[in-house]
């Protein structure tokens, strides 16, 4: 699924992602990745950011969401329910992020993002879930235009602030007591990579209070202080309107 802002970028190959700038393991050697990206979409981001950690190369495909560009019919061929991300690796196609995430975990090992240990794999993947499947969805642009349809602009603000806030009230009980720098552990995970571009998107997009979630506040900053993170924000993408 997607976020929003405005880009009048065709959908059409660029490159010089900063993955390699920002990896944490030297560039891996092997044919280009691509990923159809739009960058302010959440989910784009989680895929930017493990890329950016696992070394990967590769080459930045944008999708303008507000111009309509997941219809077209070539990206509707590599994901027909036309969200992004989509992830092509030679003749593999993957879409949905979550997907992409797993996919990546198996076929390049390095800079694992899910531990061995499996009580803390299954809160890694709750954590995750919880993004993906209790907070961005409610906020993403069909159910966004819809409610400004029905109703008004407003009314969007506030269906959005009420559900982000509710998964992160549900995240904070979760990570009551967190005393590592992120959210699993000192290094980072995938609870990590789901929350950051939602945390983020929520204090930009929809001025989310974070005065009252300490815990989400605390591994924010932390996440801020990391290469992989920032070279995969959503300003920082070859697509971003420039200012």
């Amino acid at each position: 699924m997607a976020s929003d802002d405005s880009s009048n970028v065709p959908l059409q190959e660029l490159t010089g992602a900063a993955a390699a700038t920002a990896a944490v393991v030297p560039p891996v050697k092997s044919p280009k990745l691509k990923l159809y990206s739009f960058w302010r979409s959440s989910c784009s981001q989680r895929v930017r950011i493990a890329l950016n950690l696992k070394g990967l190369e590769y080459e930045y495909k944008p999708v303008n969401l507000l111009a309509n560009e997941q219809s077209d019919p070539e990206f509707e061929r590599l994901n027909p329910i036309k969200y992004v991300p989509a992830l092509v690796d030679g003749e593999t196609i993957v879409a949905d992020s979550f997907a992409i995430l797993l996919y990546l975990e198996d076929k390049y090992p390095q800079y694992p993002l899910l531990p061995q240990d499996p009580k803390k794999r299954a809160l890694n993947i709750q954590i995750a879930s919880i993004v993906g499947s209790s907070i961005q969805p409610l906020q993403n642009y069909p159910v966004w235009n819809f409610i400004e349809e029905k109703l008004d602009s407003n009314e969007a603000i506030k269906w959005t602030q009420h559900h982000i806030n509710r998964g992160f009230t549900a995240l904070e009980k979760l990570l009551k007591g967190c005393s590592t720098k992120y959210a699993t552990g000192n290094e980072i995970q995938l609870a990590d990579v789901f929350l950051e571009p939602q945390i983020y998107g929520g204090i930009k997009r929809f001025g989310i209070d974070m005065s009252v979630y300490p815990v989400l506040a605390r591994l924010h900053e932390a996440f801020l202080e990391h290469p992989a993170f920032l070279a995969a924000l959503p300003e920082k993408q070859p697509d971003a309107p420039s200012l």
